[in-house]
């Protein structure tokens, strides 16, 4: 089978940052990222249906016949049955967005459909940036029972401690323990939702961690570190200090003391030591939160919101970020005072000294110093990516 899990473009722009730099499925919600929920439940041959820009890198693999699945969705059971008993040419729609499509190639792009119908039941999606964080207790309980369905924990040092119910009733267990990663002397409390450490990762020890969490493979908690669910520490991310319901891609750090709070923070991204990001005003009012695709800041109907930030985005020691800040991709934040709560993509400086553009040679210079650090350098599709999103940065500047 040929899947094909598209971006619908009012929704790509809705997540913006995060999405300048991939498709809507490679981001991470819960322990998995959507793409691989999906190869996870409904095995087949996967690719995307994405921004021009973005296909250099996440090409399209076009068959005559394919399966169309919207990639801000989230699969569980219901929606992997119904998949086989859908019909050919009729689309599919939630909240009268597209959802689902079987059939040809050229008729889903020219949007030749036979008919409309809504989707029967109503899967786990994310639309807006907040739903990462605050669907996110959500798609990770979804993800820890799927591994639970599939293999065993390895066994829990008796060096740690854990508070409330181990096991669930069916007798699996609520903590899981990848083989090769390190817990040692550290407070593990189940009373709010199950606990996952991946591959290679290491809580150290003094760490203080309410589930639902989960640190992805090569992830590191480091000693003392205050965790609250729901937070999910992605692949190869470092932290430390105090956190509570945030969602890490990979590959980024917030290694120092410091708080951060209903978040989402993209890859490669770095936040210096004692930097503290708000997730309340201080009138409880409600908070707005900065839409590309508005170009102006939009109600989200919550009253706790903290950063977002995009790709290989930095802040220096000691920054202040105010309640619901977002950072474009490649931003370098530095200095004393509050920045702004919207900075476009490619700037670098602070309250103090203003603003000015990055380079893009002194953005890849300072990228791949950083992802040597993994064995990793930027290739000529990503170089690409990034002169696209330079470009379009222009746009709210």
């Amino acid at each position: 089978m040929n899947v094909i899990l598209f971006d619908d473009k009012d929704i790509h722009q809705n997540l913006l940052p995060l999405t300048f730099t991939r498709p809507i499925a490679d981001i991470r919600f819960g322990i998995f990222t959507i793409r691989q929920k999906w190869e996870n439940l409904f095995p087949a041959d996967y690719s995307y249906l994405t921004e021009p820009y973005l296909s250099v890198k996440y090409p399209v693999v076009r068959k005559t016949e394919s399966i169309f699945i919207g990639g801000h969705l989230s699969p569980d059971d219901r929606f992997v049955s119904f998949i086989p008993q859908a019909e050919r040419g009729c689309l599919y729609t939630l909240k009268e967005r597209p959802a689902l499509f079987v059939g040809e190639y050229d008729a889903f792009c020219h949007r030749q459909f036979m008919q409309v119908k809504e989707l029967p039941f109503e899967p786990l999606s994310i639309g807006m940036l907040y739903d990462i964080f605050t669907q996110n207790k959500l798609a990770l309980e979804q993800d820890f029972r799927y591994i639970l369905s599939h293999r065993r924990s390895a066994e829990l040092s008796d060096s740690n401690r854990v508070i409330g119910e181990r096991y669930y009733e069916d007798g699996t267990s609520r903590i899981f323990i990848e083989e090769g990663a390190k817990a040692e002397c550290a407070v593990f409390n189940l009373t709010k939702g199950p606990i996952y450490i991946g591959k290679g990762a290491e809580i150290m020890e003094g760490s203080l961690i309410r589930g639902p969490f989960a640190a992805c493979d090569h992830a590191v908690v480091k000693m003392g570190a205050k965790i609250y669910g729901a937070t999910t520490i992605g692949p190869y991310c470092k932290v430390g200090g105090e956190l509570n319901n945030v969602v890490m891609f990979g590959y980024s750090n917030k290694a120092h003391d410091g708080f951060l709070g209903d978040a989402v923070i993209g890859e490669w991204c770095n936040i210096g030591g004692g930097t503290t990001a708000s997730n309340l005003k201080n009138d409880y009012s409600e908070i707005k939160l900065w839409n590309y695709s508005a170009a102006r800041f939009l109600r989200t109907g919550l009253q706790f919101c903290g950063l977002i930030m995009g790709d290989h985005a930095k802040a220096g020691v000691n920054c202040m970020f105010n309640t619901a800040t977002v950072l474009g991709v490649g931003v370098n934040i530095h200095g004393a005072g509050f920045p702004r709560n919207f900075v476009p993509s490619f700037s670098e400086g602070g309250t103090s000294s203003g603003f000015t553009d990055v380079a893009l040679s002194k953005f890849y210079t300072i990228a791949n110093r950083m992802m040597s650090r993994r064995g990793l350098s930027l290739t000529d599709e990503d170089k690409a990516i990034f002169e696209a999103i330079y470009n379009q940065a222009e746009n709210y500047k």
